[in-house]
């Protein structure tokens, strides 16, 4: 991937109706179930980003067809549970570990062999909390010492558990509920904090028998799915930056439409009305099983907050955008309990910090969050990491800094936000790649 930096200035009033990608995980599950479907599946609102794009291909390669009448949509002709069909190539995540750690579930009960590989960032991700469960259910998968590539075994016959994961995550729950599709007898998940359920409610969708409720899910193996048409919502993780830039940019109007706005995935607006934030929530209805609605948000200043603990897991990818928040705030903000931060693309409590240290922020690096003194941001040079969602973070900080905000290895903002510097310009930020800025 070609290098890609970019410098945030500060920037008017933030102003408009923008309507963001679609729903990353959405777009994700919806591929592997409309796959694994008898019938065809019709996606609308799909996330034309790389990650998914990367799902897609692999499925591809596994036998299943898909058309594309116009961006953002797919066509899916699925091939049933059992259709799928075996690749010599190594399967290519990209910088997917949601991509990863699903197909991890969903190939570890097929009678093929398969490869699951992915980019030098994902390369060094931990797939063991995902490894471990599918090998006690009878899966064998070789790793390099936990991480990819992952050699996924065929031909084994998988057996349900029950599984206490020791964090709380989707990722884990859902490849484990993938895995349990093909698996002898009952799957179940039983999680210490509830996460988002995206992949339960979505296997109803679907047809399949699963019972949930938050904090537990179970199946049983050997169902059928049945294809149904998914309409994708907006994605509250991409929306999760220009709400908080419309936060902190004074004067500052903006409103985002169509945002799926499940539960457990909503945290930051919880965190940021305790800051003190004018976010409203207009227009609520439901869409393929999904929570959607419009937000609008108008900047008032921010007051630093100790975060509830209880909110953590269901924020835990907005972290950088609220590190930039707290930044802004008046006082202090202390965050505990993310040390799920560590292990993203990049370790982003310590991108976090070193990139708003480096602007002179005061922030203390907790082993599992931070504590951040808020006040102004002043500019400088940052690294990435080849992290999205850092680099996105550091392009609302740009908007209030008292000089430049250069953001080095923006590449990979395209696998999750495509269109975000031309979404973010035509709205008032003042973006544009490093080599182009006077």
């Amino acid at each position: 991937m070609t290098r890609l930096d970019w410098t945030s200035r500060a920037g008017g009033p933030l102003r408009g109706d923008i309507t963001v990608p679609g729903d990353k995980s959405v777009s994700h599950r919806a591929l592997m179930f409309g796959a694994l479907a008898e019938g065809t599946s019709h996606i609308r609102g799909f996330l034309e980003g790389e990650d998914t794009r990367a799902t897609a291909a692999i499925l591809g390669k596994l036998g299943v067809r898909f058309d594309t009448p116009a961006p953002g949509e797919r066509i899916v002709h699925g091939v049933g549970l059992h259709g799928l069909r075996g690749s010599d190539e190594a399967l290519d995540c990209g910088n997917a570990g949601t991509g990863m750690r699903l197909l991890a579930g969903l190939l570890a009960g097929q009678a093929f062999d398969s490869t699951l590989v992915g980019d030098e960032s994902l390369s060094r991700r931990p797939m063991r909390r995902v490894t471990d469960p599918l090998g006690e259910m009878g899966a064998l998968i070789d790793t390099r010492d936990g991480m990819p590539p992952l050699h996924i075994h065929g031909g084994r016959q998988l057996k349900g558990i029950s599984y206490r994961p020791p964090v709380a995550s989707a990722q884990i729950k859902s490849a484990l509920l993938l895995a349990g599709l093909y698996a002898e007898g009952i799957t179940e998940v039983i999680e210490p904090h509830p996460t988002r359920d995206y992949t339960e409610s979505m296997l109803k969708a679907f047809g399949y028998p699963i019972e949930y409720s938050p904090g537990r899910a179970k199946l049983e193996g050997g169902h059928v799915l049945r294809a149904v048409d998914v309409d994708v919502p907006a994605d509250f993780s991409s929306a999760a930056f220009f709400i908080v830039a419309a936060c902190i940019v004074p004067g500052s109007e903006l409103r985002l439409k169509a945002v799926g706005l499940n539960p457990r995935r909503t945290g930051l607006l919880a965190a940021l009305e305790l800051m003190g934030a004018d976010i409203s929530v207009e227009n609520e209805r439901t869409s393929g099983g999904e929570d959607i609605a419009d937000l609008v948000v108008r900047h008032r200043p921010l007051h630093g907050v100790a975060l509830p603990l209880d909110i953590v897991p269901d924020m835990i990818d907005e972290f950088p955008a609220l590190f930039v928040a707290a930044a802004t705030a008046d006082g202090m903000t202390t965050i505990r309990g993310a040390a799920e931060l560590r292990v993203k693309e990049s370790d982003r409590i310590a991108s976090m910090a070193n990139g708003l240290k480096a602007c002179g922020v005061k922030i203390d690096e907790l082993p599992d969050g931070a504590i951040i003194q808020g006040g102004a941001i002043g500019g400088g040079h940052i690294d990435s990491h080849g992290d999205h969602r850092i680099a996105m973070s550091f392009a609302i900080a740009g908007l209030v800094a008292t000089a430049p905000i250069t953001i080095g290895d923006c590449a990979n903002v395209a696998t999750s936000f495509p269109g975000f510097m031309e979404l973010a310009n035509g709205v008032g930020f003042n973006l544009a790649p490093a080599t182009d800025a006077s």
